[in-house]
């Protein structure tokens, strides 16, 4: 069993930077594909951003974020992050962290079901 638990969260302007943690609990975290997604009111829960498990360091990106965000993981602290600049208003979400030892990050983005473990979420909200 895996227990993830997303912060860093809050509220910033417009051009601002935030960013994610998600700490995961367990020995096998290395083991893990790790990612994002988010949810705005209102709309379905959409991908964000992913990154593999084996220590490539092998990235997928939502278009929208390329650029923008930052997916990174430290295997030492159990920890994946994500990094977000120049915020938009269009950001604004709760981000979702999760995890899954078998789906490739490629197929994230249509197959988000399947994954085997979430956290609760952390909100980001961003002004105008």
């Amino acid at each position: 069993q895996v227990q993830l638990v997303e912060s860093g969260g809050g509220m910033v302007r417009a051009g601002g930077s935030l960013r994610l943690s998600c700490a995961a609990s367990g020995r096998t975290f290395s083991t893990y594909a790790m990612g994002w997604f988010r949810q705005a009111p209102g709309k379905e829960r959409e991908f964000v951003a992913a990154i593999s498990w084996n220590g490539s360091g092998v990235t997928n990106y939502k278009n929208s974020v390329k650029g923008r965000f930052t997916i990174s993981r430290d295997d030492a602290k159990n920890t994946v992050y994500l990094q977000m600049n120049v915020l938009k208003p269009e950001d604004t979400a709760i981000y979702y962290c999760a995890a899954d030892r078998s789906l490739v990050i490629g197929l994230w983005v249509t197959r988000q079901r399947e994954l085997e473990y979430w956290g609760q979420g952390t909100q980001v909200t961003v002004s105008s």
